[in-house]
């Protein structure tokens, strides 16, 4: 029963990336004027951009530029940049890992500070402390990443100096070094996410709260803390897991507009360059794989929802 249900999940979401990659294709086939002189640029001799266009399969049905595209990615032959016609596996492999470097640097201050937070609020539910907690958050959500990105470099990079402005990395820099370069990057993305998370959690503690077992517990003499601990958050890691999964795949599709503000040479910052060259691409490989995160990681969030929930793993 379980198996099945985790493997229509993962047929639906194999299916969702096919429809998708359909989607990422044919937008790009949309964009109008003629990709051959948009790269090469309007000095190029028509034999020049006929040579191009022969090279790059653009003379091809666009049918079958989709399918041995498809066939492509899932090989892991992502094939050439249009621009400067190196292999895009080698443009995408570093440009990747700094992307999930700076989504995993804010995910491992985000995700215990939220939860953290969200039991605090829980347990001192209505106090002066939980209308702080809730406020603030509410607060730094309704801000845009790139005002809260800008805000962050006045005061902690501009007044203080604290930390610089822009994160200049390099594949050989020590950790320490990247840490301290791609901290303000990583505390937008902390400040933009955390707040969903914290507020999730305290709900979903709270619902729990008003169960008749947990005012048993409280009968019992039970401490406030032992309740929430051993009683309630075991109950609630679904809906926590989920909303974490979720804002852990925001962190990496929605982390372009921080990439750019703060100079990141990630694969959002390679994105938006891709766009600007008109390499179509490298903007379909970066598409695909912001993607494909989404979609691994919100299925991981389905997967342990199931696996959590007793109703689905004992069904009689």
């Amino acid at each position: 029963m379980i198996a099945t249900l985790i493997l229509r999940r993962l047929a639906i979401g194999l299916l969702t990336l096919i429809i998708v990659s359909i989607v990422i294709f044919w937008a790009i086939e949309l964009l109008p004027g003629d990709i051959a002189t948009e790269v090469l640029g309007q000095s190029a001799t028509p034999e020049t951009l006929a040579a191009f266009r022969e090279r790059f399969g653009l003379n091809d049905p666009a049918m079958l530029r989709y399918v041995n595209w498809l066939r492509g990615m899932a090989t892991g032959d992502f094939g050439l940049s249009l621009a400067n016609q190196r292999p895009i596996a080698s443009l995408i492999g570093q440009r990747a890992a700094n992307t999930f470097f700076l989504a995993g640097y804010a995910a491992v201050i985000a995700v215990p500070l939220a939860v953290g937070l969200g039991l605090v609020s829980a347990l001192y539910r209505g106090s002066l402390l939980d209308r702080f907690i809730s406020s603030s958050s509410l607060a730094v959500i309704s801000f845009p990443e790139f005002f809260v990105a800008y805000i962050l470099i006045l005061i902690f990079a501009a007044w203080l100096g604290w930390f610089p402005s822009l994160a200049a990395v390099t594949p050989g820099m020590g950790l320490s070094e990247r840490l301290y370069a791609t901290f303000l990057p990583a505390l937008t993305m902390v400040l933009i996410v955390m707040a969903h998370m914290m507020r999730m959690t305290r709900a979903a503690i709270v619902n729990l709260l008003a169960l008749p077992y947990i005012e048993m517990a409280e009968l019992k003499g039970l401490r406030r803390w032992r309740i929430i601990a051993v009683h309630a958050l075991p109950n609630a890691v679904a809906p926590i897991v989920t909303v974490v999964a979720l804002n852990l795949a925001y962190l990496i599709v929605g982390v372009v507009l921080v990439e750019v503000v703060f100079v990141y040479p990630g694969l959002g910052q390679l994105l938006v360059d891709s766009v600007a060259k008109r390499d179509v691409t490298v903007v379909q490989a970066a598409c695909l794989i912001f993607a494909a995160t989404y979609i691994l990681l919100n299925l991981i969030a389905d997967v342990v929802g199931i696996l959590s929930n007793p109703r689905l793993l004992h069904p009689r």
